[in-house]
């Protein structure tokens, strides 16, 4: 296994601190995913080869994610190379020092390709391919320095595959990447041990305020809790009730849990739809909270995401008028070939992309039984009038007052993507984020550096932010048995 020195510096032993730095050659695409990759190597050095600098040339025109990332390294490598060349006439052939984001102390050097590279390619290796110039970088690094490690890193994953089949050590980029195990990603919730109460439930109060009990229980269990972590306790035989609660706060070894309100009953349903399961129930809690600012719902597709995001959406705005208007978007990621241009106003080229919001709609209008087809027909209009969608493209710069914001289908969106969403939010706005990391349809990002798994585990622990992790799909017993055996 690849040892995995960019997210972790490598183990040293402490009598032995004067290790060599690492050598690492930075293709192209890694700086034009992570800009700041150049601040992220500690103590190792970063060498650029002339090849690098004239793809990030070709690549800074345009308004692309990577248009900008490419402009933006060229930024901060001219800044470098000014003030090294400020300080020292003779500072980039020496190595210039690189400074960590935070201000810290010079860590690893940056080093220029300045000289002409001599080593031969593989007569089986295209010598106009930039690629295969990197790799023969690498090769004449290695020759000039046997004794050090000289490790090429880059996103290309057949560039990987060529550079090691040449005896080449190379690594993907790794220091984007939230969790290495998805499986350890924050769910949002926790069982329990039978024994809790009689652990922690010894100096317990308890009373009851606006028709929910509070407890507040001491054990070692508590430190661990997270604030708007729900916790639940299966009853243990029959006659016995379950605990389902909210941590509301955490002081030392002492938490404060709120038992939730009951979605599952017909007299507490939200737009007539009622929780069909535990963490549908804890959803609807945390989207029907006023005092949290930000949801994030995770699950395979049928677990109800856009339904209950929904339903709680127009309650909140038409019934409790709690926001002004509910506002819709996604990322226009294909599944399969793309069908082209879509002519149109920014509401009509959205549209295609916006079938799961018809379809819940559908569904949310037909729970008013009484209404008859003219009540429908209106509660549709006035509906569809208080709900907006718009594309991500044209998000820079808004604000969003008094808004329920809804991020659908945010597995396909970058971590920068993601915070330029979110700080869009004004005072009064919610915003639901919604996604499942198992459907990634964006070729360069994975589960575990999706923006939507970024967030998750950035948020949890705030006091005005919650997340659920739906496990049980309600579509139909076909779509539930698909998503297990397919």
């Amino acid at each position: 296994m690849v040892e995995r020195t960019l997210r972790h510096a490598p183990q040293v032993n402490p009598s032995a601190k004067t290790s060599t730095p690492k050598l690492f050659v930075i293709d192209t695409n890694v700086l034009m995913h992570d800009p700041t990759s150049l601040f992220r190597f500690e103590e190792h050095d970063i060498y650029l080869p002339i090849f690098t600098l004239e793809e990030l040339d070709n690549n800074k025109k345009g308004v692309t994610e990577v248009a900008r990332n490419a402009r933006q390294a060229s930024r901060y490598l001219d800044e470098l190379v000014t003030a090294a060349s400020a300080i020292n006439p003779n500072g980039i052939a020496e190595g210039i020092p690189l400074k960590a984001q935070s201000g810290g102390a010079a860590t690893g050097r940056l080093f220029l390709q300045t000289e002409a590279i001599s080593t031969a390619l593989p007569s089986s290796l295209a010598g106009g391919k930039a690629d295969n110039q990197i790799i023969a970088v690498v090769m004449h690094l290695q020759h000039e320095h046997p004794k050090r490690s000289v490790i090429l890193v880059s996103k290309d994953i057949n560039m990987r595959i060529k550079a090691r089949a040449l005896g080449i050590a190379a690594e993907d980029y790794f220091n984007d990447k939230v969790l290495e195990d998805t499986d350890l990603l924050y769910s949002g919730m926790r069982e329990l041990p039978p024994d809790f109460w009689d652990r922690h439930g010894k100096a317990m109060e308890s009373w009851q305020q606006a028709g929910q009990t509070y407890y507040r229980v001491t054990g070692p269990l508590c430190q661990s809790l997270l604030v708007n972590e729900f916790v639940y306790l299966e009853p243990k035989g029959p006659g016995e009730t379950p605990l389902y609660a909210l941590v509301k706060e955490i002081t030392g070894r002492t938490a404060l849990l709120q038992t939730l309100r009951d979605y599952t009953h017909q007299k507490n349903n939200v737009w007539g739809i009622t929780a069909r399961n535990r963490e549908q129930n804890f959803a609807l809690n945390l989207l029907m909270n006023p005092e949290i600012d930000f949801v994030t719902l995770l699950g395979q597709a049928g677990t109800g995401k856009t339904l209950l995001t929904l339903a709680a959406g127009l309650m909140l705005t038409l019934e409790l008028k709690v926001y002004t208007e509910i506002i819709m978007t996604r990322v226009t990621v294909p599944v399969g070939e793309d069908i082209g241009f879509l002519p149109g106003t920014e509401e009509e080229k959205m549209n295609p992309w916006m079938g799961a919001l018809e379809d819940n709609l559908d569904v949310l209008n037909k729970t008013d039984d009484d209404a008859g087809e003219w009540g429908r027909a209106a509660t549709r209009d006035l509906i569809r009038s208080r709900i907006k969608v718009k594309s991500l493209n044209f998000m820079r710069g808004r604000t969003f007052i008094n808004k329920y914001l809804i991020i659908d289908e945010a597995q396909n969106l970058t971590p920068k993507q993601m915070k330029t969403l979110i700080t869009r939010a004004g005072p009064g706005t919610k915003v639901v984020v919604l996604g499942n990391i198992a459907q990634i349809d964006t070729p360069y990002l994975t589960e575990g550096s999706s923006g939507l798994t970024y967030v998750v585990d950035r948020f949890k622990g705030w006091s005005h932010s919650g997340h659920v992790t739906l496990l049980r799909g309600e579509r139909s017993r076909l779509a539930d048995h698909a998503a297990a055996i397919l």
